[in-house]
């Protein structure tokens, strides 16, 4: 019984987690006889799918990875570079 009332309030506490959301921030620093070299910062936010709309948080649906798109990326991308380069073609051509 006693697994069940622990159960149920770490289910408790979970669910007001998620309803209300949580954020955690921090900053890392590696200095070495005063100069700074590297710095993490940390930014954290728990909350479910509903609360982290409600606040604007909605990058799953741009992440490629995570939509399936991106094979169309890398064509977009690929037709850009061919597209610049043949821009730095024609820039090059006029100036020699």
């Amino acid at each position: 019984m006693q697994h069940s009332v622990a159960g149920s309030g770490l289910a408790d506490v979970l669910e007001r987690i998620l309803d209300k959301g949580i954020v955690v921030a921090g900053d890392i620093s590696v200095s070495l006889v005063g100069v700074e070299l590297l710095t993490i910062r940390l930014r954290l936010v728990v909350a479910s799918v509903d609360r982290a709309l409600e606040m604007g948080i909605r990058w799953w649906e741009a992440d490629a990875a995570l939509t399936g798109r991106t094979e169309k990326l890398v064509a977009e991308n690929a037709a850009l570079a061919a597209r610049v380069e043949k821009l730095e073609g024609m820039l090059a051509g006029g100036r020699a």
